[in-house]
């Protein structure tokens, strides 16, 4: 019998390609929706879509009795629309809830999942400045920190049944087909392209097959537990960043996006989003023997721009 891995946020951008994958690998892959019968038509051959309501185990709980993995990217997407109140307070609730439904799924298992990936980003660094970024870095301080870390702590009880709890702490992903890169290649092409603010802040990012490369390692990894960055081993700079990508769509980068217009566009998100920066480093999955595809921006971005993402098969 396959090994069945249960998927909340698998309608998102890095959830269906995970899913894809993982179907194609041999595993029982549950995608939970509040829409199955749509989600259901666009997740891919073997991909099971079961019903959720996002904030409960009604439903769906009995898939994760026997399970291999319950991984968890649900939440309200960081980087749509400017951050309301009512904005905030949905992007955190929309992960606390979904937090709390899986503690309810596991709590009711008789046979236990053997681990439980949890999603975050490496915004709980806060802006780090020049400082080098590993897991043993101190959280920071603002929205993004405050939010990543209720988000980690919210599936940690599962431990207390014995089960494994791995958080994967995501850089920018890079993808053609979701996700930072379409929004920011389109001004290149348009001759209109450059870095935003400064361009000193640090960017961490990483090539989508290595994104969903590393969390089968991590699944598949029975001593891995704890915090991870997924990251490249390599980040840049926004400025070294928009060259990178200008050589690649053969465009200038020459028209910077300045940092008071951000601020005025979007708000306290252009502050601790676009024009702050980590420069993280993914120590602890380089020393659990993790080797990454794509280390170097450019050859990541050619791959993606020039190539097929959902070809690959990671290997």
């Amino acid at each position: 019998m396959a090994p069945r891995i249960v998927v909340t946020g698998a309608t998102g951008f890095i959830g269906r390609i995970l899913c894809q994958r993982l179907t194609g690998e041999g595993y029982e892959v549950v995608a939970l929706s509040r829409n199955p019968d749509r989600e259901g038509k666009q997740s891919g051959s073997g991909v099971r879509v079961v019903r959720w309501d996002a904030q409960s185990a009604e439903g769906w709980g009995h898939e994760a009795d026997g399970a291999h993995a319950i991984i968890n990217l649900a939440g309200e997407n960081i980087g749509a629309g400017r951050w309301t109140e009512e904005k905030k307070r949905r992007i955190l609730q929309s992960r606390l809830n979904a937090g709390k439904a899986i503690v309810g799924a596991v709590d009711r298992a008789e046979d236990k999942p053997k681990v439980v990936v949890q999603a975050s980003g490496i915004g709980v660094y806060g802006d780090c400045g020049n400082h080098v970024c590993d897991e043993s870095t101190p959280l920071g301080t603002g929205f993004l920190p405050d939010v990543g870390e209720q988000w980690e702590e919210s599936t940690l009880h599962v431990t207390s049944h014995g089960v494994r709890h791995v958080v994967v702490r995501s850089g920018v992903v890079f993808g053609k087909s979701g996700g930072f890169l379409p929004r920011v290649v389109l001004p290149f092409r348009l001759f209109v392209g450059g870095h935003f603010g400064s361009g000193r802040q640090w960017f961490s990012w990483i090539h989508i097959d290595d994104e969903v490369r590393a969390l089968r390692f991590l699944l598949e990894k029975e001593d891995a537990h704890g915090v991870f960055n997924l990251t490249s081993p390599n980040p840049l700079t926004s400025r070294d960043l928009s060259k990178t990508l200008g050589r690649v769509v053969k465009r200038p980068s020459l028209i910077p996006v300045p940092g008071i217009m951000l601020r005025i566009l979007f708000g306290e998100m252009a502050t601790e989003l676009i024009l702050s920066g980590q420069r993280a480093v993914p120590k602890r999955l380089l020393d659990a023997g993790y080797t990454f595809l794509y280390p170097e921006a450019e050859a990541a971005l050619r791959h993606i721009l020039n190539g097929n993402e959902r070809s690959s098969n990671g290997e």
